[in-house]
């Protein structure tokens, strides 16, 4: 590593301490992150957690989705869940997650409502498509930007593109080429530090 880089493990960064973080500011990010992101918070957490509020790195946001992808659940609430705990304990947890699920809760129940009085209309029908569009290119969005702190080594985009090949191409199972490519990747990494 580096002189003067930082960690690849999910801590926050020098700027922002445990102590920082309120238990307001945690339920006020993901309540709103959870509002305005409405059927594909990802990339709109990770505007919050990296740009806005700087509680992680870019790198330190990819490495702590990665665990999180790993973990039953939802990505979204697994990554609630860890940084709720960081900065204010099983507290800091139980808040995160319900401000990150009160919000769609109460919209699809709204929803609801409406499609199942107007949902045989047309327009009805082609506001869906073209909010499924731009959900799609959010998702893609996201997926460039935190791809970008990994394809800075070349073993690590040498993985990235492989599972691209294998996954997208050959459209082969997505469990066991991630057992496969994430136990090349650990090694790797292993094999390089040490």
């Amino acid at each position: 590593m580096a002189t003067g880089a930082q960690p690849s493990s999910p801590v926050p960064p020098a700027d922002v301490t445990v102590q920082d973080v309120t238990l307001a500011e945690i339920f006020l990010g993901f309540f709103t992150v959870s509002a305005i992101g409405f059927g594909g918070v990802l990339p709109w957490a990770r505007r919050m957690i990296v740009e806005q509020r700087h509680w992680l790195t870019p790198a330190e946001f990819t490495d702590l989705m990665g665990l999180c992808q790993f973990l039953p659940g939802p990505n979204i609430v697994n990554m609630a869940i860890c940084l709720g705990s960081r900065f204010r304990g099983p507290l800091g947890s139980v808040v995160a997650v319900l401000s990150l699920l009160s919000a769609p809760f109460t919209i699809v129940l709204l929803l609801a409502l409406v499609y199942a009085r107007y949902g045989q209309l047309e327009m009805v029908r082609g506001a869906l498509v073209g909010i499924s569009a731009s959900a799609a290119g959010l998702i893609l969005s996201i997926g460039f930007k935190m791809a970008l702190p990994v394809m800075r080594e070349l073993w690590m985009s040498v993985i990235v593109v492989l599972v691209f090949i294998a996954v997208g191409i050959f459209h082969w199972p997505l469990l066991p080429v991630l057992a496969v490519f994430a136990t090349a990747g650990v090694l790797a990494s292993w094999l390089i530090r040490w």
